[in-house]
């Protein structure tokens, strides 16, 4: 089956806040030509799998109560054929995105006051949620190792401890960096949470988002000690662009927790939309699957792009991406500022990448860099850089 990546997705006037918010980030209108490849949602055609979805419930006329059993039963296949892990359907709790299960998840579990650790840098929500909520952010800095790559420090983190920390929030795949955590890191994790009595948050978004050489391994496999203290947050969103249907869910494997948890999510009266439940069952299908490796090849080719490209300017160090479709790219090799940066990358370059310093602690002179786009956007987007940091070459 042919997909296409190739074609840049339309976007009307006002309804992408990728293309159309740029201006919140920059404090001005942005160039006519600015390339965003900030907000985490891609720019190619919609899956045409999905497009039938929507258009079946828009034909059948029927948008009032309905049943959803089939959603968790989706999430419990798309797991077990795609990552070889089985939930049970009956611990698959549906939320209105991943962000609102976050919520949910230190509403039921934890208290106001209580810390809850974040492997920094990460995405920027993981503070939000926490602060908004009333908890203390508690960040470990993450490491980079002789690859590259970020490795947790949980000797450092250990030894830091103070008595008031409750979870743990566990990006898998990373966000921004893209790891995917090894079976060993995840079980080093699970023992660290379990000594220390912590919940740990397993966020998967990305978790379908892995490349050639590289494997998300489900944290349920690997937390044989912190099975009785897991909950697994994910969705279809960032793998099928469909964040705005606002459709997520919870994991909650341990029957004390779920209980626990259940107890909480029920006087919300939580249920799924009907776009939403719909357009997830049918991401999570065998069409679903072919269209995900049909991508992963077309991302394959601009993180090759994006990291051989950048690491060509003296100066910028890629971070080796090993899934998601962020790149992560330090420029504190440059001797410039933050402010020198921004004004190279905003202003001649026009490309607008994320900037590091609102994702904590190891955040500030990197930026991330969306590359769930065409390839020619891509190149286009490079080619700017190399140019507007020319006279370090």
């Amino acid at each position: 089956m042919q997909f296409d990546f190739e074609t840049q997705k339309t976007t009307a006037a006002g309804r992408s806040s990728k293309w159309h918010m740029m201006d919140a980030l920059l404090g001005h209108e942005p160039a006519d030509d600015m390339i965003p490849m900030w907000v985490a949602q891609m720019d190619f055609q919609p899956a045409p799998f999905l497009q039938q979805a929507a258009r079946a419930v828009i034909e059948a006329g029927e948008y009032g109560y309905f049943p959803y059993d089939n959603f968790a039963q989706r999430v419990s296949w798309w797991y077990q054929t795609r990552h070889g892990w089985t939930p049970d359907p009956a611990h698959v709790f549906p939320t209105h995105g991943i962000g609102n299960a976050v919520g949910l998840v230190l509403q039921a579990l934890t208290e106001p006051g209580d810390g809850i650790i974040v492997f920094s840098p990460v995405y920027h929500e993981f503070y939000n949620k926490i602060r908004r909520n009333g908890r203390v952010v508690v960040e470990s800095p993450l490491e980079i190792d002789e690859t590259g790559v970020f490795r947790m420090n949980l000797s450092a983190l250990e030894a830091q401890l103070s008595g008031t920390e409750r979870a743990v929030m566990f990006c898998s795949p990373h966000n921004p960096a893209g790891r995917t955590w090894t079976p060993e890191e995840i079980q080093e994790l699970s023992a660290f949470c379990a000594r220390n009595e912590l919940l740990l948050i397993s966020d998967e978004i990305h978790m379908d988002l892995a490349y050639p050489g590289y494997t998300h391994t489900p944290t349920a496999l690997n937390a044989p000690d912190s099975l009785p203290n897991l909950i697994v947050l994910s969705a279809a969103s960032k793998t099928f662009d469909i964040a705005g249907l606002r459709t997520g869910y919870a994991i909650v494997p341990d029957s004390d927790l779920r209980a626990r948890f259940a107890a909480f999510y029920d006087t919300l009266d939580i249920q799924p939309n009907r776009f939403g439940a719909d357009l997830t069952c049918a991401a999570y299908s065998p069409e679903g699957a072919d269209w995900v490796d049909a991508l992963m090849g077309v991302l394959d080719g601009n993180r090759t792009a994006l990291c051989d490209g950048l690491n060509e300017v003296p100066g910028l160090r890629a971070m080796p991406m090993e899934g998601t479709y962020l790149g992560w790219v330090d420029f504190s090799g440059t001797g410039m500022s933050d402010a020198e940066v921004r004004k190279r990358l905003y202003e001649d370059a026009r490309v607008l990448p994320t900037p590091g310093d609102g994702l904590g602690t190891g955040g500030a002179l990197h930026h991330r860099f969306n590359i769930g786009t065409p390839r020619a956007r891509v190149d286009e987007a490079i080619a700017r850089i190399q140019q507007a940091f020319r006279d370090l070459q």
